[in-house]
């Protein structure tokens, strides 16, 4: 045998020619290092008080399982109908299945002479010590044959009890512990992603990834221009409300104080051309419907959270004044892209789903610090167009302009802000939204979902593939619905 990191692609049945993985050579020393849980990696199947099949997969005959023992955290791996020789092990990955240690085969065991099946002893899925969140595959290979075959990556229910805390465990896969970002450490898209686990905390009741919360604010605090501000002010209106978030969670003042920070940081990119409006840049170079939004909802929520406050406020009431000025609501009260400099009007471009969902929460925010009943009634109709419009909500189903097969690019994360700018409308209306929420929930956990209840982009099916935007979009739909 030898090292490799075989089999690319994480998920279904894969081949590999013997010329490519059976070269000369010896295993790399460098094994998996065991993992103690509830109990050590090793540990005899027969002790697994239950023994769950999710995934499967065959070759040349063989059948290959994945058996899981949801109470302890573990599984195993086994080959069947097979002969003297064939092989079973198992691949372990804390990344979603993207990655696993060379050379690391799990439990690696051989059907012994006169035998037609072996299973590998147990493995832990996820490694508590070190935040590590899991996933296992089985695979195998016939003795006189080349080729290998994996069943799916799976995954116990630990952490995973129902379709809310599967989603926000699928999440966390995606989570770098080096860097505390997520995936290829998308700036924006992780603040969306922090918040998505911070409020799926707050409704599931599951406090296992807490953790995140810290470490992202450790790890990147003095990233960018420090204090979670960015030359680009809707990411800094992402991150504010991110830590607005995580304030209301554990408490903790440093990240009230580093939302406020990110407030004025904005505030001090807001002038008087097109009679006002923060620009969505440094450079000065355009004023948008996103960065206003955030800018209105993040304004609010401090107000809401500071003592005697009256600056916050008036900022908050000052940004939705002008907003109402451009016509970036228009006519069929849904918001377009942003302004055009110089008409200081509705530039007319795309709706994206997110202008929609910001400025509903922005408006919901604006509401319960105010008591504008106006503001609402605006949300209302926004949320209103927004779950009837064929253009976003095709079929009853919302679907980004534009939106591709693939996981790719940040803008699949628009979806994610504005179903939760949805799901707070939804809470504070008494539900007014239950059915459509439901509806799109039980699309994407039928059509758009692989066996790690990884999402895909398209809510309506076919799953395609994932990243931590179209995942946080899910775990966002999934903590608005009823």
């Amino acid at each position: 045998m030898t090292t490799w990191r075989s089999l690319p692609a994480a998920g279904a049945v894969l081949a590999v020619a013997a010329t490519v993985l059976l070269q000369a050579g010896t295993v790399s020393a460098a094994r998996a290092a065991a993992i103690c849980n509830r109990y050590c990696d090793g540990r005899d199947p027969a002790l697994a008080p239950v023994d769950r099949v999710p995934v499967t997969a065959g070759l040349y005959g063989r059948v290959v399982k994945l058996h899981v023992n949801d109470t302890d955290a573990m599984a195993s791996g086994s080959v069947e109908n097979g002969s003297p020789g064939d092989e079973v092990w198992l691949d372990r990955s804390f990344d979603g299945g993207r990655t696993w240690p060379d050379g690391s085969r799990l439990g690696d065991a051989t059907i012994a002479a006169g035998a037609t099946a072996r299973r590998t002893g147990q493995f832990n899925v996820d490694d508590w010590g070190s935040n590590g969140v899991g996933a296992l595959r089985a695979c195998g290979k016939a003795g006189d044959r080349p080729e290998i075959v994996c069943t799916a990556w799976a995954r116990s229910t630990w952490n995973a009890w129902d379709r809310r805390t599967a989603a926000a465990t699928a999440l966390m896969m995606r989570f770098d512990r080096g860097t505390g970002l997520f995936d290829t450490n998308g700036w924006w898209t992780g603040a969306n992603a922090l918040t998505a686990i911070i409020n799926n905390i707050q409704r599931s009741g599951m406090n296992s990834y807490r953790y995140a919360i810290a470490s992202t604010y450790d790890k990147q605090v003095n990233a960018a221009s420090g204090q979670f501000r960015s030359t680009y002010l809707d990411d800094t209106g992402w991150w504010g409300l991110a830590w607005v978030a995580a304030y209301d969670l554990t408490g903790d003042s440093r990240y009230l104080n580093t939302a406020r920070s990110d407030a004025d940081w904005m505030y001090g990119y807001w002038d008087s051309r097109c009679g006002g409006g923060v620009y969505w840049n440094t450079g000065r170079s355009a004023k948008n419907a996103i960065t206003n939004s955030l800018y209105i909802q993040l304004d609010a929520a401090l107000s809401r959270r500071i003592a005697g406050d009256t600056t916050y406020r008036q900022r908050a009431q000052a940004g939705w004044t002008w907003f109402q000025s451009t016509g970036m609501l228009n006519g069929n009260n849904l918001v377009n892209d942003g302004v055009n400099l110089s008409t200081c009007k509705n530039n007319g471009d795309v709706t994206w789903t997110y202008n929609q969902g910001v400025l509903i929460n922005a408006l919901v925010e604006l509401n319960r610090l105010t008591g504008d009943a106006g503001a609402l009634a605006t949300a209302r109709r926004i949320g209103d167009a927004l779950t009837t419009s064929g253009y976003l909500s095709p079929g009853g189903i919302l679907r980004e302009p534009n939106e591709p097969d693939a996981c790719s690019g940040d803008g699949v994360s628009f979806k994610g802000a504005a179903i939760r700018g949805l799901g707070v409308l939804n809470a504070t209306t008494g539900g007014a939204y239950n059915t459509y929420l439901q509806r799109n929930a039980d699309s994407a956990y039928a059509n758009d979902r692989d066996s790690l209840d990884s999402y895909g982009s398209h809510w309506a099916g076919p799953f395609r593939g994932t990243n931590h935007g179209c995942q946080h979009s899910a775990v966002d739909l999934l903590n608005a619905a009823p």
